[in-house]
């Protein structure tokens, strides 16, 4: 797939983006000569881009994506062996739960400026280390203090290069937005589901001890970080960040994507930001205490880290076709919709019936969890060009972890003082509608350049 994907990029195409959704977007990439023409509006693209650049900068995507879930997964599937190991609370495991979203946030809004700076290819690289560098520390930090900053370590490398995965994909893949989209979501939910499936049966193998189990992990974003190296020193790409220079004259006869962007003016970069909010409260919430969900109403250890994969895996397939289908639609509110009442649908079950439906309700989440590589095709949808996307993605990403930072949290809290699962499934619930009526809002046919523009 990625050969004939890359294949394709060779040819020169100025049609438009499909769906009027993507409004003026001229579709630019590289030439047969391996050289990439300007985009208008923007800073010109990285010359002598070839056919090989373009294949490893793909494996650099998928390899990268794999690493963005599943030191948050591993841990979810482990949480009560780290709970006893640490002595962990139930509120201090819900604050567990809520560290990865509020490093997101911090650090997510940093990725812009540093990619600026030092190149979008040199900051995911150094993401891919300090992701590999946590992984190895946290298990073995001693304490839930060091476990707790080890955490924030990967964290941290997650957060920047989940920004920066959008800002690259419009860049260097313009006309192939919901493809590249779908094919590292695809990659994310598998690497997550992996992760969730295969830390138990790799602690058990490894003699049942949770700090290995854990640490097993820091393999992969080591691996990651080898195809990112030859674009350390690429400054080319940092352009794309940040808007062209304008050509002189009043500001209000420049065209709006030239426009400096007040992205807060953005009634859709806002919707965008709150859908991208409770979507990540929800994925979150499933990936800290979905197994536990699963395990407290009678369900093994092994068999709860499976059901926790379903979930996650759902999104393997559905992760590639929906920013595809997303792309060819004008309004991106029916997918919102069949994905909030898939979610509805799940928790009542998993209310009702949680070890007799067990696997019908982990593959009803699993679909409602595809709203994620939903946000990300309309983070790239919804502006223009790319200094755009780079600053919407910054936007909605770091306010909508922001958001999502109390919903595990809370769930910790209401368990611990309930002594069971009935008020959290009915939070969970409860926030899936608000999630449905933004995620409509996000969906019109509107570009924050439009709505931005000073």
């Amino acid at each position: 797939m990625m050969g004939l994907m890359a294949s394709d990029e060779t040819r020169t195409d100025t049609r438009t983006e499909a769906g009027p959704a993507a409004g003026t977007e001229t579709r630019t990439q590289a030439r047969a000569d391996g050289t990439v023409p300007e985009v208008p509006g923007e800073a010109p693209a990285t010359r002598a881009w070839t056919t090989w650049t373009t294949r490893l900068l793909m494996l650099g995507i998928v390899l990268a994506a794999l690493n963005l879930r599943p030191a948050i997964t591993s841990l979810g599937a482990l949480l009560e062996e780290v709970r006893d190991g640490l002595g962990m609370s139930g509120s201090i495991a819900g604050l567990l739960t809520s560290v990865p979203p509020l490093c997101f946030a911090v650090f997510g809004v940093t990725a812009p400026r540093l990619a600026r700076r030092f190149g979008p290819g040199a900051v995911v690289c150094a993401g891919m280390v300090a992701i590999t560098a946590g992984l190895l520390i946290r298990p073995y930090a001693g304490g839930t203090g060091g476990f707790l900053a080890a955490t924030a370590l990967a964290l941290m490398g997650i957060a920047v290069s989940n920004v920066l995965m959008p800002v690259i994909v419009k860049r260097y893949f313009p006309d192939r937005v919901g493809s590249m989209t779908g094919l590292y979501s695809m990659a994310l939910a598998f690497g997550t589901s992996v992760a969730a499936a295969a830390t138990v049966p790799v602690t058990n193998a490894l003699g049942g001890h949770w700090q290995p189990g854990l640490a097993v992990w820091a393999v992969l974003p080591a691996l990651a970080v080898l195809p990112w190296i030859p674009f350390v020193r690429n400054r080319s790409a940092p352009a794309a960040t940040a808007p062209s220079t304008p050509p002189p004259g009043r500001e209000g006869d420049k065209p709006a994507e030239q426009r400096p962007l007040r992205i807060t003016r953005s009634r859709t970069a806002w919707a965008l930001a709150v859908f991208f909010g409770l979507q990540a409260t929800a994925a979150y919430i499933t990936m800290g205490w979905m197994a536990q969900i699963f395990r407290d109403s009678g369900v093994s250890a092994g068999t709860a880290g499976l059901l926790l994969a379903v979930i996650m895996v759902m999104g393997v397939p559905l992760a590639f076709v929906i920013p595809r289908v997303a792309t060819r639609l004008p309004h991106q509110g029916p997918i919102v919709l069949v994905l909030g009442l898939c979610g509805l649908a799940g928790y009542a079950g998993l209310y009702f019936a949680p070890v007799g439906g067990a696997w019908a309700w982990a593959l009803l989440l699993g679909v409602s969890n595809c709203a994620f590589p939903l946000a990300l095709t309309m983070v790239g949808m919804r502006a223009r060009t790319g200094a755009g996307v780079a600053q919407l993605s910054a936007f909605a990403q770091s306010t909508g972890y922001l958001i999502s930072i109390p919903g595990p949290l809370l769930v910790g809290v209401l368990y611990q003082h309930s002594g069971g699962w009935g008020l959290p499934i009915a939070l969970m619930s409860a926030l899936m509608v608000p999630q449905i009526v933004v995620g409509v809002l996000a969906g019109r046919n509107r570009t924050v350049e439009d709505e931005a523009a000073c």
